[in-house]
């Protein structure tokens, strides 16, 4: 795999993965060939901006857990409307650390479908 090409998607999509966990991931892409970089780009990354404005502005509605595919945990935060409002308060704080964490697993899964 081209290291410049590598390079280039770790700078536009490096808001996606915690800032930790870029170089072991470089050093797996970098094993890659061309068709399986090809699949790596459309792995499914959520941005961790939308999931923080997601669970400010619809937090009760758990539209954030939905989206990061956590469907038990957004059917039980709607039923305890947010886990009496503690809950929905501590998800505004983790909204972007879970958002990295799903995408860590989209990237892994798809390494490991194409590997």
């Amino acid at each position: 795999m081209d290291a410049q090409k590598v390079d280039m998607f770790f700078m536009s999509n490096a808001k996606f993965f915690a800032p930790e966990a870029i170089p072991g991931l470089k050093l797996q892409v970098e094993k890659l060939s061309d068709d399986k970089f090809i699949a790596l780009q459309s792995a499914g990354l959520k941005d961790p901006t939308t999931i923080l404005i997601v669970a400010i502005l619809a937090n009760y509605l758990a539209i954030d857990r939905f989206m990061l595919g956590q469907v038990g945990l957004g059917i039980l935060k709607i039923i305890t409307l947010g886990g009496f409002g503690i809950w929905s308060i501590v998800d505004m704080f983790t909204a972007q650390s879970r958002a990295r964490e799903y995408n860590m697993q989209q990237i892994q899964k798809t390494l490991a479908m194409v590997g």
